[in-house]
C-alpha cells in the first residue's frame, strides 16, 4: 500500500475520544476538565500513557505543555507537530480541543500500524489552559510559547479562589523543565470542530482554515452605591446592575452594527452585595469583542469605550475598564494551508476555505512557526455546551486530512 492510500482507524479515534470524555464527565453528557484541576491531571496522565504506548518520547515545558515525539529518519530536522488542548469549559463538550489532540495521536498510531518512518520526526502537542475559563486570558501557554505573554505574567494568573497557575502546575506535577518557547517546531497543524454552522450549512466535510479573527477582552467594574431596596426612591439611585444592563445592551448593539463578522459577548458577571433587598452597589463583568479585521476591531473597541462614558453619565456610577488581552487577526502559512487543501482534494472530501471565528492555540503559535488548521462540522454549530456533537465520519475525515497534510510537510521541512 502506498502512503497516499493510508487511512486512519476511525473507530479507534472515536473510542479514544469517548474514553477521554469519561474523565470529568458533565451532568448533561459533556465534559468538565478545567485547566490544572484534578480532572485535567487525570486526562493528561492517560494521554501521556497512550503516547508512551505508541512509542513516543515525552517532553514537558515549564508551562505544562506536553510534546510527544515520534522519531524520524533525520531527527535533526524540526518536527512536524499536531495537537490542541484537553482542558474544557465548565459545561464543555466532548470534542472541543480533545479531538485535535487525539487526532494527532491517531496519526502516530496509524503510521505505527503501517511501519512508516517519516523523514522528519512527528510530534503531538497538548497546550495548557487554552480555554481561559479558569485562568484568564485564554491560550496563555501557547501565547507564552509565541512570545505574546511573559512567563511571569502567566504564572501569576489566578482563578476565582486565588490559586495561581504556577502553583497549580506544581500541584498536579506538570511544571516541566524545558523553557516554554524553546521547543522546535517545523510546522504545526491543529484539527478542530468548527464551533460554528458554516460547514454544516454548506454540506462540506472539511474546512481549510486560512486564518482567525482578532479578539479583545475586557474586565469591567461598575461601582454605584448599596442602599435599601424599599426605602430608597428610584430617582437618585446609583444602581450598578441597572447601569450594567444598559452597558450590555450597548455591547449587543455594537456587535449588530458590525454584523455579520463582528461579534461581542458578556460571558461572566458578578453582583455585589447580591442580596434580594439591597440595591446592587457593584457589578463586575467580562466583555469579549471579535472581528477578522483589526481596524474594524479597533472601531468596535472605540464604540465600546464610548458606551462606558454614556453609562457613567446616565447612572452616576464609577466605571473601571481594563483591556486584559488583544489577539490580532492572523493569516496562516500558505504552504501549510496548501498541504491541507491538497490532502482534502486527493482523498475526495468536500471542502471550503474558512476563517476561524474562535481563538485557538494555532492562532498564537502561527507567529513563530508555519501553521494551519483543519475544521470538521459540528451539529448546529453548537460548542462550549455539553450537547456539542460531531459525527464519527466527519472526525475520521478530518483526521485523514491531518495525516496526509503532515506526511506532505515531513518531506518539505528543512533544517534551516
Amino acid at each position: 500500500m502506498s502512503n497516499s492510500a493510508i487511512k486512519i482507524d476511525g473507530s479507534r479515534l472515536w473510542d479514544s475520544i469517548m474514553a477521554m470524555a469519561e474523565i470529568g464527565p458533565g451532568d448533561e453528557g459533556g465534559s468538565r476538565r478545567l485547566a490544572l484541576t484534578d480532572e485535567d491531571k487525570e486526562g493528561r496522565d492517560i494521554f501521556v500513557q497512550w503516547c508512551k504506548q505508541a512509542g513516543c518520547h515525552i517532553t514537558i515545558d515549564d508551562l505544562g505543555n506536553i510534546f510527544a515525539r515520534r522519531p524520524g529518519q533525520d531527527d535533526s530536522l524540526p518536527p512536524i507537530v499536531a495537537g490542541s488542548h484537553l482542558d474544557t469549559q465548565p459545561h464543555g463538550g466532548k470534542f472541543d480541543g480533545i479531538y485535535g489532540v487525539l487526532a494527532a495521536l491517531e496519526v502516530v498510531r496509524t503510521l505505527n500500524d503501517h511501519n512508516i518512518t517519516t523523514r522528519a520526526p512527528l510530534e503531538i502537542v497538548m497546550w495548557t489552559n487554552e480555554e481561559g475559563s479558569r485562568f484568564a486570558p485564554a491560550m496563555i501557554a501557547s501565547g507564552v510559547f509565541a512570545g505574546l505573554f511573559t512567563k511571569e505574567f502567566a504564572y501569576s494568573r489566578e482563578d476565582v479562589d486565588g490559586l495561581t497557575l504556577k502553583d497549580e502546575l506544581k500541584r498536579i506535577d506538570y511544571l516541566g523543565e524545558q523553557p516554554c518557547g524553546t521547543h522546535p517546531i517545523g510546522a504545526l497543524f491543529e484539527a478542530h470542530i468548527e464551533q460554528g454552522p458554516i460547514l454544516e450549512a454548506n454540506r462540506n466535510q472539511i474546512g481549510i482554515v486560512i486564518g482567525g479573527q482578532g479578539q479583545r477582552w475586557f474586565d469591567v467594574t461598575l461601582k454605584g452605591q448599596d442602599s435599601h431596596a424599599g426605602s430608597t426612591p428610584m430617582k437618585g439611585r446609583k444602581d450598578a446592575l441597572v447601569a450594567a444592563s444598559e452597558l450590555i445592551l450597548s455591547i449587543q448593539r455594537i456587535a449588530l452594527d458590525y454584523a455579520p463578522h463582528g461579534v461581542a459577548t458578556v460571558g461572566q458577571m458578578s453582583v455585589s452585595p447580591n442580596s434580594r433587598n439591597t440595591i446592587p452597589g457593584e457589578v463586575f463583568l467580562t466583555v469579549d469583542i471579535r472581528n477578522p479585521d483589526d481596524d474594524v476591531l479597533l472601531e468596535m473597541r472605540d464604540a465600546f469605550e464610548a458606551s462606558l462614558g454614556k453609562v457613567h453619565d446616565s447612572h452616576g456610577v464609577v466605571v473601571d475598564s481594563k483591556e486584559i488581552w488583544h489577539c490580532p487577526p492572523v493569516v496562516f502559512d500558505q504552504e501549510c494551508v496548501s498541504a491541507v487543501r491538497n490532502a482534502a482534494s486527493r482523498i475526495g472530501y468536500s471542502h471550503q476555505d474558512i476563517v476561524s471565528g474562535a481563538g485557538h492555540d494555532a492562532c498564537q503559535v502561527c507567529r513563530v512557526a508555519p501553521t494551519a488548521m483543519i475544521f470538521v462540522p459540528c451539529e448546529a454549530g453548537l460548542s462550549h455546551n455539553e450537547q456539542e456533537h460531531a459525527e464519527p465520519t466527519d472526525l475520521e475525515a478530518g483526521c485523514n486530512v491531518l495525516l496526509h497534510a503532515m506526511l506532505e510537510m515531513t518531506e518539505q521541512v528543512s533544517s534551516e
